[in-house]
């Protein structure tokens, strides 16, 4: 889902901690095994290594699901800013796809999908992400890709 809010419109929130937004930026949450799998994919499929990572448990993270509209502490959240754009669910996904490029870029085949059957589809997924997938501690993860894009 694409969140409407005009380009870059974070930079003037003043509960938004300063930052370096160049490059995309993934808030995802740092106690999920799920979302630390989908962390270490970006970082070793990021040939031009411009990802970052924000823990959504951050103080930044936080502030930028907020900013958005989003509850942080939903676990359906998470973000996917580009170009001062964001976009969550599996929109996020297919964009994080079209960055990565090669391969990746058949994710946008999820398109084809109604948007309201590709939310409810994340939303479950999401829910049960700890059931299904356990749990992880996405800043102690010991891969180098993963730590050199962390944005604590």
């Amino acid at each position: 889902m694409y969140l409407n809010k005009p380009p870059f419109s974070y930079r003037n929130d003043n509960k938004i901690p300063d930052f370096a937004d160049a490059g995309p930026i993934c808030v995802m949450d740092a106690q999920c095994a799920l979302c630390a799998r989908g962390a270490k994919w970006i970082a070793h499929n990021d040939r031009n290594a411009e990802f970052r990572i924000v823990p959504l448990q951050s103080e930044l993270g936080n502030a930028l699901m907020t900013h958005y509209g989003m509850d942080p502490g939903d676990p359906t959240s998470w973000l996917y800013l580009v170009e001062g754009h964001g976009y969550a669910s599996l929109d996020a996904l297919i964009h994080v796809g079209q960055r990565l490029g090669r391969i990746w870029k058949v994710l946008a085949i999820l398109r084809l999908v109604p948007s309201g059957l590709r939310d409810a589809l994340y939303r479950a997924v999401a829910r049960n992400r700890y059931r299904w997938f356990g749990t992880a501690d996405l800043c102690s993860l010991p891969d180098s890709e993963v730590q050199k894009r962390l944005m604590t």
